[in-house]
Order: structure tokens, then C-alpha cells, then sequence
């Protein structure tokens, strides 16, 4: 906890020195899906964003309560007031309780998540288990004076607001620029303005999801429960908030300014916010046929995919890109992030069975790296230098196997540290074959051909011994001769 760790702050617009509210404790929320279709790739960066800065803090000894919400009521199409809320729809065109739908989707996020090895947050509160709280908060907001009630709906008054705050200062946007790129709704005619955004809106006849309330019965906005829940578990006061960009306005903005309204401070010290993932440039989007679920990525079931990708592949490919910089989704991006994906995964298995020497002096270099790889970490979460730290250590390690470098016992566990501590436990880079044992049958099936091909190769049976190499080779696996045997790899 003693290393300096600096992150990018939305608030300030500039990178600050994180200093935590509690010392010794880290208290993050980060919004979460709505849960109403596939997690998609762009639901995989941000769940290994923060999964990945989570990691981080807990391996620098940090005690972290990390928040990750569930929308499940509340939020309605376009991100806007009227219309039909997402799940309910989708209920409506399956023929579910909206709650069915809650599940199954809420069940298939979980699964990729997982499988992207994303650690689950220490809470994951729902939306709709929370109705208590955020009527609890639309009161705190009336009683300040920053809302007000039209025919059973509360809005919040953002010009009023604005008075004393400023509402757009998370997306660098002030009041005039807003409303100039509002325009007047049809059904909107309850709001004093445009810009004011529901609280609470008075459900109509055919809404399905729907509690009483003082001002009527209805639901929760989409922006209150993240500020309602977040006070629950982390107080009033916390470190940092995260989400998509996408989130940014007017998901965040309306929410610091609930939080600005009843607590009369902004309550978090640290906004991130983790850019988007783009095909050809493009957001993704069902209505532009770009749109590929996490499923279809894992079993290459999509038109626009060459193949099947991995989970870790996907996750390789993510942290490639700095969490803040756009990240352009390609199959040649995705193939190439595959093959850096093996050769470290070949190097950390390697480093356990490097011949060394006692006598060999300390490598400046290896001794170098630890402290190289957590400064990148600890500015802003530089996830690319972090692995360009690591293929440093891969290049090590390969020099060491073909004997052009000789390392003493302790460079090695430097090394072996690293591999454990950085790509294992802070990245989250898993071996996908080690972990099920079919990497483990498949190293010793291909050992025991080896064996047969170097007992061919003493017979002098040339063509046999060819013919393994051969076809092994258009398996995908490299057999390469040495003067001690044999080594192979998987391509």
C-alpha cells in the first residue's frame, strides 16, 4: 500500500493520486447490465476493466468492497423517459414474467463472466430489491428542493440545480449546450423542461412492473438506483465510481447531481470510465449487424467471425488496449492477440524448468521487471505496458531455453513471481488448457509421440520420424530438434 497508484479522474479531467477515504480500504461501484439479452463484447471490457483494477488493489494489500449492480427494473428504451422498460418488453415478446427474464439473463452474464475469469464483486445488488431505498432518496431530493411532482411522477428540476451546481461537469458540457441539443418530446409535457429527468414515473395501465409510492403507483427511474444503492453499501461518501463511456452522460451526471441533491456533496472522489469497443469504427449495434454476443465469440457461431476465440483470447485482446483508449474489434486483432496469448502462456509453464546456475550473476534486467510492471499498473491501470513488461520476461525466458542466457536461481523465482503474481493474480490470464487437465492429457499424448519419433530417429527409420513431424506439424504443432532431444510447441 505504500506504492504510489495514479488514476485518471472524469471529475478533475486529469490523472490524480489516489488517495483512498478509509486508509487500507477501497470502496468501488461500477454499473452493471440490464439484464434484458447476451452479455455482448462490450459488456466484456468493463467486467474485465474493473475486475482487473480490483485484482490490482487487493494484490497491493488494499481491503476492497467492490459494488457491481444489476438493472432490472427502470430502464427504459433509448435511455429516456417514456416508453417501454427493456425487460418488460422483452417479457411481453416471450411471454415471461419479467423476473424469468431477470434470471435467465442475469444467470447467462454470470456464465461469461466467468469464463472470462472476471471475479464476482463482493455485492451485487438488483434495482428492484431496492424500491425502499430509492423512495427514501426521491424524498431526500424533494425535500432539498431539487424536484418537484407532476401528475404522479417526480422529475428533477436540473436548471434548478444548475443554480448552485453544475449539471455536464463529469462530460465537460454546460446547461445552454444541453438544451440546444434537446428537443421537446411528445409525452414529455409533465417535465417543466426537457432536460429534467424522471425519479419516479407513474406507471401506466399496461406496465408490468410497478410499487406504490407516496406519489403514485410506478417505478423507480433508471439513474437512482445506482445512487441509492452505492450510499447503502459504500456510504455516502466513496472512492470510485466506474462504467462505460457510454454511461457518462447522462446515466453519471444524472446520478452525481441526485447524489450532489440529497447528500449535498458529490460522494465519490474517482469517476472512470472505460472507453468502447468498435467494429470497422462503428459502435456496435443489433440495427448495423455488427453485434456479436460473448457466446458467439467463444464458439465462433456469428458471420462476421473467421473462428472460435477463446475466453482468455478475448481477455488478452481487451488489456491490450488501455482501459480510456477506443479498441477496434478485427478477426486479424483477435488471431494476433491469440498467438501472444500462447507464447506467454508457453513462457510462465517454461520458467519452472529453466536449468540454472549458482554461479551466475544477478541479471540486472530480470531484477528490473517487478518494479517495472507495477509502475505501469499503478498509472492508471496501463494494462499494454503491463504486458509489454511481460514479453520482456517471455524473451528471458526463450534466451534462457536455447541456452544464449544463463540465470542464477533467484533471477528464475523473480521470473516465476512474476508470472504468478502479474499475469495469473492481477491480470487474471489463465492457462484454459491447464485448467480443465486436457492440457496436461494432451501435453503427455504429444510427449509420447515425441518419444516414439526419437526412438524412430535412433533406428534410423528416417521416413517415420519425418512423417510424425509432419503431420504434427499440420496439427498445429512444432517439433523442433535439439542437441539435448526434442522441444515442441503449440501453434
Amino acid at each position: 500500500m505504500a506504492r504510489a497508484f495514479y488514476l485518471y479522474n472524469t471529475l478533475s479531467h486529469q490523472k490524480e493520486l489516489f488517495v483512498p477515504v478509509h486508509p487500507g480500504m477501497v470502496g468501488m461501484y461500477v454499473c452493471g447490465p440490464t439484464v434484458y439479452g447476451d452479455a455482448h463484447l462490450g459488456h466484456a471490457r468493463p467486467g474485465i476493466t474493473y475486475d482487473v483494477l480490483f485484482r490490482l488493489f487487493k494484490q497491493l494489500g488494499y481491503k476492497v468492497r467492490y459494488v457491481r449492480n444489476i438493472t432490472d427494473v427502470g430502464h427504459l428504451e433509448n435511455d429516456a423517459d417514456t416508453g417501454e422498460d427493456k425487460i418488460a418488453k422483452k417479457a411481453r415478446l416471450e411471454q415471461l414474467e419479467p423476473m424469468e427474464v431477470v434470471q435467465t439473463y442475469t444467470l447467462r452474464y454470470h456464465d461469461a463472466m466467468r469464463k472470462l475469469n472476471v471475479l464476482p464483486p463482493s455485492i451485487e445488488p438488483r434495482a428492484s430489491g431496492h424500491i425502499i431505498e430509492q423512495i427514501a432518496l426521491v424524498k431526500k431530493i424533494l425535500e432539498a428542493g431539487y424536484a418537484y411532482e407532476s401528475n404522479g411522477s417526480i422529475y428533477f428540476d436540473v436548471a434548478k440545480y444548475d443554480e448552485k451546481h453544475h449539471y455536464g461537469i463529469l462530460s465537460g458540457r454546460n446547461l445552454e449546450d444541453t438544451r440546444e441539443g434537446t428537443r421537446n418530446l411528445d409525452g414529455q409535457d409533465d417535465k417543466h423542461s426537457p432536460l429534467d429527468f424522471a425519479l419516479w414515473k407513474k406507471a401506466s395501465p399496461e406496465h408490468i412492473m410497478h410499487w406504490p409510492s407516496p406519489w403514485s403507483e410506478g417505478f423507480p427511474g433508471w439513474h437512482l438506483e445506482c445512487s441509492a444503492m452505492s450510499e447503502k453499501y459504500l456510504g455516502e461518501v466513496f472512492d470510485i465510481h466506474g462504467g462505460g463511456m457510454d454511461l457518462m452522460f447522462p446515466h453519471h451526471e444524472c446520478e452525481l447531481a441526485q447524489n450532489t441533491a440529497s447528500r449535498g456533496q458529490g460522494g465519490v472522489h474517482y469517476w472512470m470510465h472505460n472507453n468502447m469497443i468498435t467494429i470497422k469504427g462503428q459502435k456496435m449495434g443489433k440495427s448495423l449487424g455488427n453485434f456479436i454476443t460473448l457466446d458467439e465469440l467463444f464458439t465462433g457461431r456469428n458471420s462476421v467471425l473467421d473462428q472460435a476465440y477463446s475466453p482468455m483470447t478475448v481477455r488478452f485482446f481487451i488489456l491490450q488496449a488501455h482501459y480510456r483508449s477506443p479498441l477496434d474489434f478485427s478477426n486479424e486483432a483477435l488471431q494476433a492477440a491469440e498467438k501472444g496469448l500462447k507464447r506467454m502462456m508457453l513462457a510462465a509453464k517454461d520458467v519452472d524448468k529453466l536449468p540454472t546456475d549458482p554461479k551466475a550473476p544477478a541479471n540486472a534486467e530480470i531484477a528490473a521487471l517487478p518494479e517495472r510492471v507495477y509502475e505501469a499498473l499503478c498509472d492508471d491501470l496501463n494494462t499494454p505496458i503491463a504486458l509489454s513488461v511481460l514479453f520482456d520476461a517471455v524473451r528471458i525466458v526463450n534466451s534462457v531455453k536455447d541456452k544464449s542466457l544463463v540465470i542464477n536461481p533467484a533471477d528464475q523465482q523473480i521470473l516465476h513471481t512474476l508470472f504468478t503474481e502479474v499475469l495469473h493474480d492481477v491480470l487474471g490470464l489463465e492457462d484454459e488448457g491447464a485448467e480443465s487437465g486436457s492440457g496436461q492429457l494432451v501435453d503427455g499424448l504429444i510427449g509420447m509421440i515425441a518419444d516414439v519419433r526419437k526412438q524412430a530417429k535412433a533406428n534410423k527409420d528416417w521416413a517415420t520420424s519425418d512423417r510424425i513431424r509432419d503431420e504434427l506439424k499440420a496439427l498445429g504443432v512444432q517439433i523442433k530438434d535439439t542437441k539435448d532431444g526434442c522441444e515442441w510447441t503449440i501453434e
